[in-house]
């Protein structure tokens, strides 16, 4: 390899033409503002009880909300009309890997660099057992995205090992629930997204087409804003022994919070927003390049 293209190659900021490419720049800033957080909060960071307990928190946080933006980039970049957000998904999926690593490197700092107090609490605890699962998971597919790997594996099996993301973001949820002590909103209402970005490709297998119609985004957030009401109902009342049917009757009680139920119908309805925009201008694009 020539020394100029071996330079280029950890360029991330340029794209395989080796110009500067804006989205790459703004997908590296993305990966990078967890860190400039810490680092801002340091203070208050190191002055709370368990420092390094909030950074391993931290960490898994990001990874979960990472892989979820990998995830996105395949049905925004059909919302949006942008084909071009493919050209970062990889940096996002390396990246999101980057923080599960940090995540269990901290981890092991936490208990004293003991390797085998951590082999034993992770052997000994399930949501641990889960969260190396997922952490197993993501390294191979991270080892596994070069260009090589994809001609040395072969496009259909490099494809069916990949697939695995969607197994591997349901192993994070439930180590992030399972290590969620009191409050489930946030993992409540992350779940659910998630749930859209699997049933948005569920949708899109079954109509045989690559896009959702607006119509179709519309019934898949409010069909996902239904089944995180009634989701959350339940588990509450599972776990506070109650009707979840008493919990669905503070959904409208907005004084108490808003539920994530309506984040999630919310946040559908901006990506329904978007993609009836993004149609009509590129229809009327198309119009105009047929009038001329």
């Amino acid at each position: 390899m020539k020394p100029a293209k071996a330079k280029r190659r950890w360029q991330i900021w340029r794209d395989r033409r080796g110009q500067l490419s804006p989205l790459r720049i703004a997908a590296l800033a993305l990966l990078l503002f967890p860190l400039a957080k810490a680092l801002f909060e340091a203070g208050d960071i190191a002055h709370g009880a368990r420092p390094l307990n909030d950074l391993i928190h931290r960490a898994g946080f990001w990874t979960l909300m990472f892989l979820g933006v990998t995830l996105a980039v395949t049905p925004f970049r059909r919302i949006a009309r942008y084909g071009n957000l493919i050209d970062v998904r990889r940096m996002l999926g390396v990246g999101t890997f980057f923080y599960i690593a940090t995540h269990l490197t901290l981890f092991i700092a936490d208990q004293g660099y003991d390797l085998g107090k951590v082999a034993h609490e992770i052997s000994h605890r399930v949501y641990l057992i889960v969260g190396a699962v997922a952490w197993l998971g993501l390294a191979a597919l991270a080892i596994t995205s070069t260009d090589a790997m994809v001609k040395r594996l072969g496009g259909l099996r490099w494809r069916r090992l990949h697939q695995a993301i969607y197994v591997i973001a349901l192993l994070a949820l439930i180590h992030y629930f399972q290590q969620t002590k009191a409050d489930v909103t946030v993992p409540t209402f992350v779940a659910s997204l998630f749930v859209w970005l699997i049933g948005y490709r569920m949708v899109a297998w079954w109509q045989d087409s690559g896009e959702l119609s607006t119509l179709s985004l519309l019934a898949l957030g409010v069909v996902v804003s239904l089944l995180t009401f009634a989701g959350e109902a339940i588990g509450i009342g599972i776990a506070f022994h109650v009707s979840p049917l008493r919990v669905l009757d503070t959904v409208f009680d907005f004084d108490a919070g808003i539920r994530p139920g309506w984040q999630v119908l919310a946040a559908g309805l901006c990506v329904v927003i978007i993609d009836f925009v993004r149609a009509r201008r590129n229809n009327r694009n198309l119009r105009t390049v047929a009038a001329e």
